[in-house]
């Protein structure tokens, strides 16, 4: 069997893009603009990471298709406009990607994963240094907020601004539930939700700590909580009740139930 060729699968899709876009193409997809697609790329990259998290290969493969028209079909786009076009964005990675691993495309040498991350973040600092940038730039202003604490807090220790081992980011968490107790005696709105965004922020560096990806667990938690609630839901169904009319020891009791499920 012939060994699967990219190149030409990715030419063949800028092809039927191409076709989609053009002159009696498709009416939808030459309405699109930008902006319309911002949407679509956010719903289709969620769509792959539900994939990615259940381990369904089949339908991982389906949705990274789907993200991979959304880069073309934007690609597309800013061709027409003069900007760039697909062969720059490759391009553009592909020569990150060699200038940021001289121990792969060059005479570098490193030892393990965790010098390999040190000398890849001394190269953006260089970069950033020639820019005058912020150690913070490039984290999406449209991620999740809390995969974006993540990010902040991970590049921020990168270069050294962080606590020595993990009992100090917990003993930080305990501070701020400390501080949110005491703004939730008193009462006020706004100091309430700046001290429980403090927790959460903590939060986020106690998982990086600990190597847990946040936004994934917390998706995890979410669709354990709707699987639970639901069965909750269909035993109260069958002694024909609702939540609404059920008693709170009821549902803990089916609750219980649920997590042995």
């Amino acid at each position: 069997m012939p060994t699967p060729d990219p190149a030409a699968s990715l030419t063949r899709l800028v092809q039927v893009m191409r076709s989609l876009l053009g002159e009696g193409g498709c009416p939808w997809d030459r309405a699109q603009t930008a902006d319309t697609l911002r949407a679509f790329l956010l719903e289709e990259t969620h769509e792959a990471l539900a994939a990615l998290d259940a381990r369904d290969a089949p339908n991982l493969k389906e949705e990274l298709g789907d993200l991979l028209y959304q880069i073309v079909f934007l690609s597309e786009l800013f061709r027409k406009t003069g900007d760039f076009d697909l062969s720059g964005v490759i391009d553009g990675i592909a020569d990150k990607l060699t200038r940021r691993h001289p121990w792969v495309f060059g005479n570098e040498r490193v030892a393990s994963p965790e010098e390999a991350l040190r000398n890849w973040e001394r190269l953006k600092s260089l970069e950033r240094e020639k820019k005058k940038a912020s150690v913070l730039d490039g984290i999406p202003d449209g991620l999740p907020a809390l995969a974006k604490a993540f990010r902040l807090s991970s590049k921020a220790a990168r270069v050294g601004f962080e606590w020595p081992d993990l009992a100090g980011v917990l003993a930080k968490l305990d501070e701020e539930v400390g501080e949110f107790k005491e703004a939730a005696k008193s009462g006020e709105s706004g100091r309430v939700e700046d001290e429980l965004g403090d927790i959460l922020f903590t939060l986020a560096n106690v998982a990086r700590r600990m190597s847990v990806d946040p936004e994934g667990a917390l998706r995890r938690t979410n669709e354990k909580f709707l699987k639970r609630f639901r069965y909750v839901e269909a035993k109260l169904r069958e002694k024909g009740k609702q939540p609404e009319t059920a008693t709170l020891e009821e549902m803990d009791a089916l609750w219980n139930e649920a997590k042995k499920v």
